[in-house]
């Protein structure tokens, strides 16, 4: 009996020690919001632009310590390209990645016909921040909250090559929260999400192009042919 017991037990640690063992894996598709135009059917002209400059103007990551790599610029940079582009309203062409494909032309062997833009769209990151705010009901013992706020605004300028004249202006704006609440020591409780600085430059950055595609339609941004 005394030895069925041991079994008993020896076969309970060894099936802990198999499940404390594996590693899990989950995956999930995570929906991403495009702008209000893309797949949308547009028969009217398409002006081509080119990506100016789009820097990082605000006071984040501006400090002593930072780098001299403008990451929020640059991030910025390509999700404007990708919006513009999913407008169906623009013909959007890249200068960046000029001899990457001069050298695949070449060997292709066919010679290049890169086209000119007559506009140039440039911006930047005028604000951004972070803050953390917290609650605590009777000095935390009932329980305590804490929020993770991230906000972003930015400015894009259409300007006309010919003439350097700046032709349209617009800006967006968004701000996205992370909040967290715990009652008599039970609820969530999360770490720093560095995902909310690419959600609300996204969102802002998309609501500027948004901003440009509705002006277009309506007539208050015309394009010199």
């Amino acid at each position: 009996m005394e030895l069925n017991k041991i079994k008993s037990f020896g076969l309970f640690l060894a099936f802990v020690t198999l499940i404390s063992g594996c590693a899990t894996e989950t995956h999930q598709k995570v929906a991403v919001t495009p702008v209000e135009t893309n797949n949308t059917v547009y028969t009217g002209p398409k002006s081509t632009l080119v990506l100016g400059e789009f820097n990082n103007r605000s006071n984040y990551m501006q400090g002593l310590f930072s780098s001299n790599i403008d990451k929020l610029g640059n991030q910025g940079k390509t999700i404007l390209k990708t919006h513009l582009q999913q407008t169906n309203r623009f013909k959007v062409v890249d200068r960046e990645n000029l001899a990457n494909m001069k050298k695949e032309a070449e060997l292709l062997g066919i010679k290049q016909e890169i086209k000119g833009a007559r506009y140039v769209i440039s911006g930047g990151v005028t604000e951004f921040g972070r803050k953390v705010i917290g609650d605590k009901q009777l000095f935390g013992i009932l329980g305590s909250g804490k929020s993770q706020i991230a906000y972003a605004k930015v400015s894009l300028n259409i300007i006309d090559v010919l003439t350097s004249e700046i032709i349209y202006s617009t800006q967006g704006a968004g701000e996205f929260q992370l909040n967290e609440r715990q009652v008599v020591g039970f609820g969530s409780k999360a770490g720093y999400d560095a995902t909310l600085n690419g959600k609300v430059l996204d969102f802002a950055i998309k609501e500027s192009v948004n901003n440009m595609t509705r002006d277009l339609e309506s007539g208050k941004l015309n394009f010199a042919l």
